[in-house]
């Protein structure tokens, strides 16, 4: 059988035979298209995954909390204190988040918050100044009641930040939607701490004529030194503008009634007082607020006489 082999023709050369220099050329330029799809590959990846913050034993940053405070904002200063509608929530906005964002969580301080502050200055009329120290749900039913009181939560910044977390971290821009420090498990310089110290401290020496504070009477310490109305407000209120603090202690309807205002803890409360020139008036189970108690037991014995 003849050979039909294919055999190159005499004198030519192979059509994909290059020289060593050239294929060293397309191996280098091979490599780095691969190197730079992979570069680009790995940098979208880790452009979309979220910051690595350092972890806390505290609940992260409340969600959508720029979106939250903004919004409230705007509902404070132009429906519930219309008289404050003059303030630039934009600016007081960018100022709350400037005060800790790209920041050590744990080391918030006062001053971080003083261009926030500054920008919600709000005065609050002599005589209507309402503190409270572990009676949060209590305090807020009477003063929706007697709408010419202020708690803190009343107050611009207060209404502002009831109830939400926040926090950064010094290694991004970003909010740590993650994890924040817990104040007792972490560290007390904490940013959310900081700023409730720090507005607490301007509520009460804002405070003027006779100031309220509404107190449990159920539990053991109902002047607790470590609250903020004992480390902070107390402290703070200006003997030569507030001449008198008259404390409600409110006990839980359910328990047997006791004299609270005679507890150790009270006498501590009214020779800190005394020292500072301040009259202390303590009165058990104010009836006003002991009406809005009846009204989720309404068949309690207590709610049944004549008013």
């Amino acid at each position: 059988m003849a050979d039909h082999r294919f055999r190159p023709v005499s004198g030519e050369k192979p059509c994909c035979d290059i020289s060593k220099k050239a294929q060293i050329c397309l191996c280098v330029v091979f490599g780095l298209l691969v190197v730079v799809i992979i570069a680009v590959v790995v940098g979208i990846v880790m452009w979309r995954q979220p910051p690595q913050h350092q972890e806390w034993k505290g609940a992260g940053t409340t969600a959508h909390f720029y979106e939250i405070i903004l919004g409230r904002c705007y509902t404070y200063t132009q429906i519930v204190r219309p008289e404050l509608g003059h303030k630039d929530c934009q600016k007081i906005g960018k100022a709350f988040t400037d005060a800790f964002l790209s920041k050590d969580p744990c080391s918030s301080t006062e001053q971080d918050y003083q261009p926030l502050m500054e920008l919600t200055n709000q005065t609050v009329p002599c005589d209507k100044t309402l503190l409270w120290s572990k009676t949060n749900e209590l305090v807020h039913e009477y003063a929706w009641v007697q709408r010419e009181l202020f708690t803190l939560e009343n107050t611009l910044l207060g209404y502002m930040a009831d109830g939400l977390r926040w926090c950064g971290d010094p290694g991004s821009p970003e909010m740590n939607y993650q994890s924040c420090p817990d104040r007792w498990k972490d560290c007390s310089n904490n940013s959310v701490s900081v700023f409730w110290n720090t507005v607490s401290k301007r509520f009460a020496e804002d405070a003027c004529g006779v100031v309220r504070v509404l107190l449990n009477g159920s539990v053991h310490n109902t002047f607790d030194e470590r609250s903020t109305f004992a480390r902070v407000e107390v402290f703070n209120l200006h003997p030569e503008k507030v001449h008198t603090l008259q404390a409600w202690v409110m006990q839980d309807i359910r328990n047997i009634s006791s004299d609270s205002c005679s507890h150790a803890s009270i006498k501590n409360l009214k020779l800190i007082l005394s020292k500072r020139n301040i009259t202390f008036t303590c009165e058990n189970n104010y009836r006003p607020i002991r009406f809005l108690q009846c009204v989720k037991y309404p068949d309690h014995s207590s709610c049944r006489s004549k008013i």
